[in-house]
């Protein structure tokens, strides 16, 4: 009885023993699947950040490479400004175009007049002689010469107009002519046909509605047949001493150059120029810029290079450049060759002007 109650104590210890065992061998491997999933999460962020590190490396390398001959080299110089003669020397290209720079397209309204003025200014200084280029003694000669002029030059008019004016000194006389006859003396000034017809029409009007005089009124002459404005204006200005501008082409082309205006219609023209300066400044103006049109200032080939407005002008350049080229452009004075007028005033003669030889002469 004894043994089997010892036995039965030692069993219940041993399964007491087992039971307080199998807690720690349960423990046992989830402690080992924790420290495994560690290892395992370890070993996956340990190549992650390998990787990354692998690809810091090579980029700090690859930036090390690149940064490396920056260090070795020495500072880079900030390129040198060309001057812009320098640079159109260089090229061949003519160094005067960059003497006078063209003024900017949006050139304020103020700025136009100064520089316009300053044209007109220059170009009196040149030209202080500067006169009507036909030759005449009363208003009714310089109206018949000006409607001559058209399609022309001033100098065969006025190689053309003695003949005319010894045979038909005054409307009447001319207005009474033989058309055929009028017509002969005129042949050299070409379209003969349409400068009698005109010229006769007028003498006939200033008889029968002017008592034979010359009206001095704008709105009177443009009646007169073969005068317009442009004509009205000449014989206005130097006959009568009243204002006006004459637009003929040198002036036309002139003004354009020098962008006093874009307009193209002689009536425009004559605004938007009589705009910019003085009334009182017309006249002596339109003498200034024609005769720098016609000695300087050539349609087809300007002789830039002995241009006195060059600085001025934004269109220097267009022509010959070269000083000692350019010379040899120079007309009339300027080239010193005879003028165009047969009978000129004393001042232009002073001024080293030579006049024009008589019709057939030379």
């Amino acid at each position: 009885m004894k043994k089997t109650a010892a036995s039965k104590k030692s069993a219940a210890a041993d399964r007491a023993s087992t039971t307080e065992e199998a807690p720690a061998t349960e423990e046992a491997p989830a402690a080992r699947k924790s420290a495994a999933a560690k290892k395992a999460a370890t070993a996956k962020k340990s190549p992650a950040k390998k990787a990354a590190k692998a690809k810091k490396a090579p980029a700090k390398k690859a930036s090390a490479k690149k940064a490396a001959p920056l260090k070795r080299q020495a500072p880079a110089k900030k390129p040198a400004v060309v001057p812009k003669k320098a640079t159109a020397a260089v090229k061949g290209v003519a160094p005067a175009k960059t003497v006078a720079p063209k003024p900017p397209r949006g050139e304020s309204r103020t700025a136009l007049v100064r520089r316009a003025r300053r044209i007109n200014r220059e170009l009196a200084e040149v030209y202080p002689y500067a006169h009507p280029e036909l030759d005449f003694e009363n208003p009714f000669q310089l109206v018949v010469a000006t409607v001559l002029s058209a399609q022309t030059t001033d100098l065969r008019v006025n190689q053309t107009t003695p003949a005319l004016f010894a045979k038909y000194p005054t409307p009447e006389d001319l207005a009474a002519a033989v058309p055929e006859e009028v017509e002969e003396i005129l042949r050299p000034t070409g379209f003969f046909r349409a400068k009698t017809k005109s010229v006769i029409g007028l003498s006939k009007a200033l008889t029968e509605d002017f008592g034979g005089e010359v009206p001095g009124r704008l709105e009177d002459l443009v009646k007169l047949p073969g005068v317009g404005r442009k004509t009205a204006f000449v014989v206005l200005g130097n006959a009568f001493g009243r204002p006006g501008i004459t637009v003929d082409t040198h002036f036309q082309r002139l003004v354009r150059r020098w962008r006093w205006t874009e307009e193209t219609d002689p009536d425009k023209i004559e605004a938007a120029v009589g705009a910019l300066f003085p009334k009182s400044d017309w006249t002596d103006l339109s003498h200034h810029v024609i005769w720098h049109g016609r000695r300087i200032c050539h349609a087809r080939k300007p002789a830039c290079g002995a241009c006195p407005i060059a600085p001025l002008c934004p269109a220097y350049g267009e022509g010959e450049t070269d000083p000692e080229k350019a010379k040899k452009l120079l007309k009339y004075e300027k080239g010193g060759f005879p003028g165009q007028r047969l009978n000129p005033p004393q001042a232009y003669l002073d001024a080293g002007g030579k006049p024009a030889p008589p019709l057939g002469a030379g």
